[in-house]
């Protein structure tokens, strides 16, 4: 992959630079470019076919060789050096600040010096971002403010809100790790609540307080196996089965789904583990008309309440 993306960059500023030296020999270019002279060859053959949409004789790069010398004499408008708009390095360097403070970044010292060298090209474009506010999934401060922690060894208070029970909790926490996974970052910790290892999004820590007593998880606290993702289904959690149209697909790739059929009239049949029956049965409402809840009985029951609810509030009788 990376010697096809070398390539890549070397034959997108080929143009301009064999414009700018009519008649090099062919050895001398590779000399120039750090390559050889038989892919100096092999990439003046690929430019030979590129050009602009359309592809006619007319659009395509034209070039002379002449024995050991290349002469571009026709360039198809790729007559510079590839250069960002200052919308695309604005972009750029948002991108690589956002990901120099992902926790558990291994190279963040190469990201700081690619964003070093792209600010000093960009000028004025720099000074922008420095104004752009910068929160990604990590929840940057409060990663921050967890890596501090981690460092000093010193247990948490955290206000924690849980979305699967939709309740806001206050916790001592001992801290273990901060770790991405998938699209967000989360907090490792032993809760002493729940007495356990229980992983807390940052996203969701509405406040943090670094305690003056050391972090002491107990001896079983032990790291959770996050290949498969955060949420680990089992068993013993209730089976929710939906009947989902397109619109609601995208349910198949966010959530891991123990079974997905088509069903002859367009829509899937869906089988995923919960949490909790209150956690899907907000699913199931936020998804309106594109699901229907095929199970478990208490989920039907609970939809069906929560919809003639809502209809009786708009005055409107349900359809039984």
């Amino acid at each position: 992959m990376s010697a096809a993306a070398d390539r890549l960059g070397r034959v997108l500023n080929l143009v301009p630079y064999l414009l700018a030296r009519p008649g090099i020999r062919i050895d001398d270019a590779a000399a120039d470019l750090g390559v050889s002279p038989a892919e100096l060859r092999d990439d003046l053959q690929l430019l030979w076919v590129c050009g602009l949409p359309g592809y006619g004789p007319g659009d395509l790069i034209d070039m002379s060789l002449d024995g050991d010398t290349v002469t571009i004499t026709y360039d198809a408008g790729i007559d510079r050096p590839l250069r960002l708009t200052p919308d695309e390095g604005l972009a750029l360097m948002v991108a690589l600040r956002t990901l120099a403070e992902t926790p558990g970044l291994a190279q963040r010292d190469a990201v700081e010096r690619a964003l070093a060298k792209i600010e000093a090209a960009t000028g004025e474009a720099a000074d922008s971002v420095g104004r752009v506010a910068v929160r990604g999934p990590y929840a940057g401060d409060r990663a921050a403010e967890i890596r501090g922690a981690l460092d000093r060894g010193r247990a948490l208070r955290i206000r924690y809100y849980t979305a699967g029970r939709d309740a806001t909790t206050d916790r001592v926490v001992d801290p273990m790790r901060l770790l991405t996974a998938g699209a967000w970052t989360y907090l490792e910790a032993w809760c002493r609540h729940a007495d356990a290892v229980r992983l807390f999004r940052l996203d969701r820590i509405d406040e943090l307080t670094e305690l003056a007593e050391p972090a002491a998880p107990p001896p079983q606290a032990r790291p959770a196996d996050l290949r498969s993702g955060p949420f680990r289904p089992t068993p013993d959690q209730p089976l929710v089965t939906l009947r989902i149209d397109r619109g609601a697909r995208w349910i198949t790739e966010y959530y891991p789904c123990e079974a997905v059929r088509h069903e002859p009239d367009g829509r899937w049949r869906v089988s995923l583990r919960a949490s909790d029956l209150s956690w899907a049965r907000r699913l199931v409402l936020g998804l309106g008309p594109d699901v229907e809840v095929v199970g478990p009985p208490e989920l039907v029951s609970a939809v069906a309440e929560d919809a003639r609810a809502a209809l009786a509030a708009y005055g409107i009788a349900p359809d039984d």
